[in-house]
């Protein structure tokens, strides 16, 4: 009893040299490569048929859909075989062809070098191993083919079909020399028309989501007891939407208010706590001395007063003040027992050793922590 063997589907690699057609239908029919393409080789030399079968193929065979949209790399530099090819062919011929032949044979040459920059600008161009060095050689070879190919038809036969071809040999090294600025600027157009349309979207689904959603979870917020399980999970969605919805509009990495809002986001999720942040004044970079006494500060407040929390941080060129206040019971320093160093040293301590100020004080509704840290000469 003979079992079937399953053949693989029939589809075409990225990662090809030129189309993947023949890699593609060798591993479907289990061959070898080197044998279907010369069965395309051998077919194309009796009667063309060969190249339209590859062509049939490429056409209507799929890519492989589960490799990655990855820059293609092939080993195989095909611009320059083409134009090395091309420039052969024609020393061949212009020696031993008659002067009828020498013609058509410079239109092929032509044709070919055109081909093979039209081969860089859509494939190499985007290939990491063809560097720029490789690119702009297979440019001024084209060009200097192009300009031989029109000199050679006018000494050949001075006629007006050769006139024509030489002027068209012209024109063809004009385009080389101009279509790699054409590519770049269309490329760059399409991009910029790609990003427009993308910011349209997001504008209109942050509209959207502005007066749907976030109204939505704001509501819930303002319905829910502050500090509830469920406030702090419409709150923490509502951030983690509008940092979504304005991430292009992010305040830079190092910038002090984004660090303390980034802390407050965190301790919202630890703690029964909302935390409403207010900066003003000019971004300046966050000083770890001062991101640490506050840190400490808003967690003492999340852990003994819960509830509603604010952080209003002022900035200026001269200096940075940090305020911490809480709606808890209120505590004094003085209150503390002695071997209590949390506050002591996490605060107070922190900020002497940067060469700030922290005071901690009762006020009529709560704890008031104040950060105080001169800009330095």
């Amino acid at each position: 009893m003979t079992t079937s063997t399953i053949r693989p589907p029939l589809e075409r690699s990225r990662l090809a040299v030129v189309g993947g057609v023949s890699e593609g239908l060798a591993l479907h029919l289990g061959w070898r490569v080197q044998t279907v393409r010369a069965s395309f080789v051998g077919l194309t030399l009796l009667g063309g048929s060969g190249a339209l079968l590859y062509l049939w193929l490429w056409a209507l065979v799929p890519l492989v859909a589960s490799e990655e949209d990855t820059p293609v790399r092939r080993s195989a530099p095909v611009s320059l075989i083409a134009i090395i090819a091309a420039g052969v062919a024609a020393v061949v011929v212009v020696a031993m062809a008659g002067e009828d032949a020498v013609l058509g044979w410079l239109v092929i040459v032509a044709a070919t070098a055109s081909a093979a920059v039209a081969w860089e600008l859509a494939f190499d161009r985007t290939d990491p191993d063809r560097p720029l060095r490789y690119r702009l050689a297979i440019r001024f070879t084209a060009v200097g083919l192009l300009v031989l190919a029109g000199v050679a038809a006018l000494l050949n036969r001075p006629s007006a079909l050769a006139a024509v071809v030489a002027v068209g040999m012209i024109v063809l090294a004009v385009g080389v020399v101009v279509a790699p600025f054409v590519v770049q600027l269309w490329t760059d157009l399409m991009g910029q028309r790609a990003a427009r349309v993308r910011e349209v979207q997001k504008a209109e689904i942050a509209a959207h989501l502005h007066d749907s959603v976030l109204q939505t979870l704001a509501l819930i917020q303002n319905r829910a007891e502050p500090g509830s399980e469920v406030a702090r999970i419409a709150r923490a969605q509502e951030r983690e939407l509008r940092d979504w919805l304005f991430a292009g509009e992010a305040t830079p990495v190092d910038d002090l208010a984004a660090s303390l809002a980034a802390l407050a986001a965190t301790i919202e999720l630890d703690f029964p706590v909302r935390i409403e942040v207010v900066a003003i004044g000019a971004s300046v970079p966050g000083h770890p001395s001062v991101v640490a006494a506050a840190r400490e500060a808003m967690l003492n407040a999340a852990r003994h007063a819960g509830g509603t929390v604010s952080l209003y941080l002022e900035t200026s060129p001269e200096s940075v003040d940090v305020f911490v206040r809480d709606r808890g019971p209120g505590f004094s320093l003085d209150d503390l027992p002695t071997d209590r160093l949390g506050v002591r040293e996490s605060i107070i301590g922190r900020m002497e050793r940067a060469g700030g100020t922290a005071v901690v004080r009762r006020t009529a509704t709560g704890t008031e922590v104040h950060l105080h840290l001169e800009a330095s000469p």
